[in-house]
Order: C-alpha cells, then structure tokens, then sequence
C-alpha cells in the first residue's frame, strides 16, 4: 500500500512535495477551459440551445432534424449527407482557434507544470479546442479523446490537410450564420479533399456515431501506474472516457476538481465514507488549481507565465 494521503488539497500538495506521489494522470472537461472564454456547446444559452436551423445551409428535412434536437450539427450521418451544417455552425470556433483568439487557462498551465516537475504521465482530455498545447506541453503526453480542431483531415479517406491550408478555405467557402464577418461568402461552397476530391474534410473531432480514437483505448493501459488521478471540470457523464476514474489502482488517490461532486455512480466517495476521494469544492478548476500552486510553492511559475494568462486568470493572479 503507498503511504496514507490527507484527503484534502494540503495533503495531497504535501504528498506531491515529499515524493509520496510520484505518478500523476489527469482527466480534463470543459470547466478546464471555462477561463478562457471559449463558445460553449451545451449549456443553456450556449451554441446548441441558440442555434437557428433556418440560417444553415440545409433542407427542409434537415433542418427539422436540428430543430429536434441540436446534437444533429455533429452526427456523422448529417455530415456524409451534407457537411455545411458542421462547418457553419462551427465556423468561428475554427478561426478563433487558428488566430488563438482563447489563451490556455491556469488549470492547462498547472498540467506543464506537473510535467516540469517530472510528475505527469498523461492528459486525457474531452475537449477539442487543443489550448493545452499553448502551453508547450509535450504532445505525446496528450490523449484528445473526442479529436481536436487544430488537426484536420478527410472523413471519407483520411488524408491530412494543413490547418492554416483548411482554415483559409473556411474563410472563403463557408458563410457566416453569426454575421460577425463581413468578409464571409454569402453561400457555402465546398471544401473537398485534395486527394479523394469529396466534400469531407473537417476538424478531427469525434464525430456522434463515430468511434474514438484507437489510442485512447491503448494509452489507458498505463492507467495502473497512477499515483494520482486528477479529473477536472468534467461531469463524468459521457462514456467510455468517464471509465478512466476506474481504471486506476485501488489505492490511487483521485482529486475531483469541479464545483459539485460528481461520479458517485462509478465509485467515487465524498464526507466521511471517503478513503482515496477528495473534492476541490464548489470552487473554479482555476482557483482550485491556484490553491494547490501557493501549497506547492509554484508561484514564480505563474508569475513567469502570467501575461500569456486570460484576462480573468490575470485578475486572480495578480497578488502573487
């Protein structure tokens, strides 16, 4: 058995400092990336609860779909049958990224600074708005478990295309539903492979009916050595990646850091029945993760980073 871990964010910066945890993997959701100001798909008032089917490049039949329910924009039968709703929808998230129009949060930076430490082995991550590679953390420690839009290439046949390549191509063959770009067709064309010639390039995003990533299921392997599993803004809902918290060794110590608890359905255990679980609070990732940087003493590491911090993480930042 490793040595008994204080169930808090003081022991487990304790346990971090003295060696006790040597071996640290980490499970990212949306709430990692709340800070930066991202679009966001799902929550009320988000881009699926305001989307307007009657602006997309669709038919009639289609665009009830949408109406139905929203998730439609990103079935894969939608897209082999018509692509426009994907990209249309999807447009600014695209460019925004190309132009890194959102900066990578404290909670991205805290995982390069487990890495400096010789203390991370792995970022399993939800999200496809690839902000953890702004921190110059090393790809190969990241797994995109639904895909990332900075990586594109054809559905139909596989071949890659240079991001900057796809995102001029969005520029001029997809329009503007938002209206925010004045610049924009004022009809989608096609954006077709340079190699199968058919209409079906897109980001490397998973898309509904489609099957993760290979290497997710392969780099999950190394889940046995883990020390400490971090599982941050994510509401453990969506399978099979909310199977990583179960994968771990019995005695590895799993931080939950979202603002309510989460996954009691797949074992874990908060209060006083707790022997391994420990919750961050109804705290921000951010502010949960800068209260484990002041316990470690890594503040000069923000502070060498700070300006390339969003707006909001410079605010909380700023007395360091």
């Amino acid at each position: 058995m490793k040595p008994r871990v204080s169930l808090d964010l003081a022991g487990i910066a304790e346990s971090l400092k003295s060696g006790a945890i040597k071996s640290v993997y980490v499970l990212t959701g949306a709430g990692a990336s709340t800070g930066a100001g991202i679009p966001d798909f799902r929550s009320p008032g988000g881009m699926y609860d305001s989307l307007r089917p009657e602006l997309i490049t669709a038919t009639k039949a289609e665009r009830k779909r949408m109406r139905r329910d929203p998730i439609n924009v990103v079935m894969k039968d939608m897209f082999f049958q018509n692509q426009f709703p994907y990209l249309e929808v999807r447009r600014p998230f695209i460019l925004g990224t190309q132009q890194q129009q959102w900066k990578a949060t404290l909670s991205h930076w805290f995982m390069r600074f487990l890495e400096e430490e010789a203390l991370l082995k792995r970022v399993f991550t939800q999200n496809i708005d690839g902000l953890d590679y702004q921190t110059g953390i090393s790809k190969e420690l990241v797994t995109n478990v639904h895909g990332s839009l900075a990586r594109v290439s054809c559905e139909g046949c596989g071949e890659e295309m240079p991001f900057d390549d796809f995102c001029a191509k969005v520029r001029t063959n997809v329009k503007d539903i938002y209206k925010t770009d004045p610049s924009a067709p004022a009809e989608s064309s096609n954006i077709n492979c340079p190699r199968c010639n058919r209409p079906l390039v897109k980001p490397n995003t998973v898309l509904f009916g489609s099957s993760l990533p290979t290497e997710f299921f392969e780099q999950t392997a190394d889940l046995e050595q883990a020390d400490l599993l971090i599982v941050a803004g994510t509401s453990l809902v969506v399978s099979p990646a909310n199977a990583v918290v179960q994968m771990v060794p019995r005695d590895c110590v799993r931080l939950i850091v979202n603002k309510e608890t989460v996954g009691q359905d797949l074992g874990i255990q908060y209060g006083k029945g707790a022997t391994r679980d420990v919750w961050a609070g109804e705290i921000s990732c951010d502010e949960a993760f800068l209260e484990l940087i002041k316990l470690l003493g890594w503040q000069d590491k923000v502070r060498k980073i700070r300006h390339l911090l969003p707006e909001s993480n410079q605010a909380m930042t700023k007395d360091l």
